[in-house]
């Protein structure tokens, strides 16, 4: 019972946390790159995370034999290269500018997610401690 008592939001906040780290080594490791040709850069998709965590939230039951397993996945497999866009004539796609704001936004969501942590925890401890 008392192992419950963060769920199911603890485990979600902690997974956007993860998210937000791998986030920001990402766009560390784009600009530490953003000179070298042909380099291509790298991206986390964030909506792909949220989805697929928030639908693991609530336990399902599989009543047919043709309906999909429910199973986990880590958040590695959702980095993907953006071959798309062209920057610059030595093939480098990697926008220094643009990359430092997604990083500033990511700190900003980072952070935003951190309080969140801590606001819940401390609910509960106020609910634990009977407010006192």
């Amino acid at each position: 019972m008392i192992a419950d008592l963060g769920q199911p939001l603890v485990p979600l906040l902690q997974k956007a946390l993860d998210a937000g780290w791998l986030r920001q080594q990402v766009i560390s490791y784009n600009i530490a790159n953003a000179s070298t040709p042909n380099y291509k850069r790298w991206d986390v998709d964030f909506g792909k995370i949220f989805k697929e965590k928030a639908a693991c939230s609530l336990p399902l039951a599989r009543t047919h034999h043709a309906h999909f397993a429910e199973k986990e996945s880590g958040i590695s497999g959702l980095i993907y290269r953006d071959l798309q866009s062209r920057l610059r004539n030595d093939g480098n796609n990697v926008d220094p500018d643009a990359e430092m704001a997604l990083q500033a936004a990511t700190v900003l969501q980072y952070n935003l997610l951190t309080r969140l942590v801590s606001d819940h925890l401390n609910m509960l401890r106020t609910a634990i401690t009977e407010g006192r």
